[in-house]
């Protein structure tokens, strides 16, 4: 049996941005010069919705007015539906500002259907929004419920009970006849089915029966589904202007939410995304500031793009406040499958250890974190170098083949220059005289570079019983009349 659902958002004003305004302060909206909604506020002193500007102006003179801008709500509403798509691809628009949403093969994936609505909730308040949800078998009952309020039903015979509750006003389709109906003694659903279907065919039409036995499950429904665009390329403008990271981070977590959604309907992950922020415009201009973030392992995850993007603004130096933001997503790879292992890897996955990696850069800078580069060269100094992590290992130098167990110990600590030794009674000396632990290890490496290096190595311990890496350098070659020279390369832990 399909499950949906209805995500109803009010349709407020883009001026205001806090999610649950209509209970915090004395608001109105206006559309064509008559309120369309009002706060908790506003109504105490009198609001009532259908009231003249004029009429509120006294009652509530220090309220703030807001006009519907209906373009822009729509726009907001499509961004809801694209952030949505991350949890279902069947997700489609409904009348009275409503995102309906197919979640029947989603359960499993999100941990049941109270987890998938909290889910859906913190996605909206990302969005700077507030939404009613409800949840039922039928799309149509759904997006009734959801205008009547929080109702969660997973059965057909639940449904018919709630659906027989709701006003009869919430049938949109029954609106223009709602005096008649009225009239009547019709004001609840379950009133309304008890009339014969002829008769209020006649005097209704058939659009109305229709849309009753979409509720109720009578009748099949068709819906228009959602479809995410060809690329993403998001932009915000901000209430004022605003230098502090901390709060840019949290719009750029609006855009992320449709970044998300977007990955998710197209089977994506990021490589590579853009994020800018727009400055003053006019004769006082200032030039966009553009951010580049670049992930070792493309992600799709928002929670992970959010902290990356956050640290990212952190580190950043605005070079003056910004006024707008935009997303655009550079660099796009199919997603992996899932892993399907039975038991996770210890240590977390492969995944887990580039996220870790991505956020240390994102916090102190590629030119921080370092990988290492093995080369194909018997010299210690040469045969390794460090370099960015954020490098691909497929352009590193590929390492020595030779099986690392044969090899003599190494140690873990490599000087980055030798350091030359003394020598007492022809012993070389570190703090105390050093004493052989192993025998010699020749090396001999750079004579196609022009520069012949022939030295020999051995494991020393001092007085304390500290171990270092040693080695003898002959010059020019290995000659009885040459004085070696003696140099400490490395410490042992």
């Amino acid at each position: 049996m399909p499950l949906w659902i209805a995500v109803h958002l009010p349709l407020l004003p883009l001026e205001v941005f806090r999610p649950n305004w209509l209970d915090e302060a004395a608001s109105v909206v206006f559309e064509r010069e008559r309120v369309s909604a009002v706060s908790a506020a506003a109504r105490a002193l009198g609001v009532q919705e259908g009231m003249r500007r004029g009429g509120v102006q006294l009652l509530a003179p220090a309220a703030h007015q807001h006009d519907r801008t209906p373009l822009q709500e729509t726009a907001m509403l499509q961004q809801a539906a694209l952030a949505l798509l991350q949890y279902t691809p069947q997700v489609a628009l409904a009348d009275q500002a409503c995102i309906l949403l197919d979640v029947s093969a989603s359960l499993r994936l999100f941990g049941g259907i109270r987890a998938l609505c909290r889910k859906i909730r913190i996605t909206i308040a990302r969005l700077g929004l507030s939404a009613t949800l409800a949840c039922a078998v039928t799309a149509t009952g759904a997006w009734m419920l959801a205008r009547f309020g929080y109702v969660r039903t997973l059965r057909l015979p639940s449904l018919w009970r709630c659906l027989d509750r709701l006003p009869v006003v919430l049938l949109s389709a029954a609106v223009p006849h709602l005096e008649w109906l009225h009239g009547l003694g019709c004001r609840q659903l379950a009133q309304l089915r008890r009339l014969p279907r002829a008769g209020l065919q006649r005097r209704c039409g058939k659009g109305l029966l229709d849309m009753l036995d979409r509720a109720y499950g009578d009748a099949p429904e068709v819906h228009d589904w959602v479809v995410a665009p060809p690329a993403f390329s998001a932009r915000i403008e901000l209430p004022d202007r605003i230098d502090q990271t901390d709060i840019l981070a949290t719009y750029a977590q609006r855009l992320l939410a449709q970044l998300a959604g977007w990955l998710a309907a197209r089977q994506l992950a990021i490589k590579k995304l853009r994020l800018w922020l727009e400055h003053e415009r006019g004769r006082q201009a200032v030039a966009p500031t553009e951010l580049g973030l670049a992930l070792s392992v493309p992600a799709w995850q928002e929670d992970h793009l959010h902290t990356l993007v956050k640290e990212k603004l952190a580190r950043s130096t605005l070079a003056a406040p910004a006024i707008a933001l935009g997303l655009a997503a550079d660099e796009l790879e199919a997603q992996q499958a899932a892993s399907e292992l039975l038991f996770p890897e210890p240590g977390g996955s492969a995944e887990d250890h580039q996220r870790l990696l991505e956020l240390l850069v994102a916090r102190l800078g590629a030119d921080k974190v370092r990988q290492a580069a093995p080369r194909a060269d018997h010299r210690p100094e040469i045969a390794n170098r460090w370099c960015s992590v954020m490098q691909p290992t497929n352009r590193l130098p590929a390492p020595m083949t030779s099986n690392p167990a044969h090899l003599p110990p190494r140690p873990l600590w490599l000087l980055e220059e030798p350091l030359p030794l003394r020598l007492h009674q022809h012993r070389p000396v570190y703090r105390s005289p050093l004493e052989f632990t192993s025998p010699p290890e020749r090396i001999e490496a750079g004579w196609w570079e022009g520069r012949p290096l022939t030295r020999d190595y051995f494991t020393a311990r001092d007085a304390q019983h500290a171990y270092y890496w040693i080695f003898r350098q002959w010059r020019g070659g290995e000659r009885p009349d040459e004085e070696p020279q003696w140099f400490l390369h490395g410490l042992f832990g």
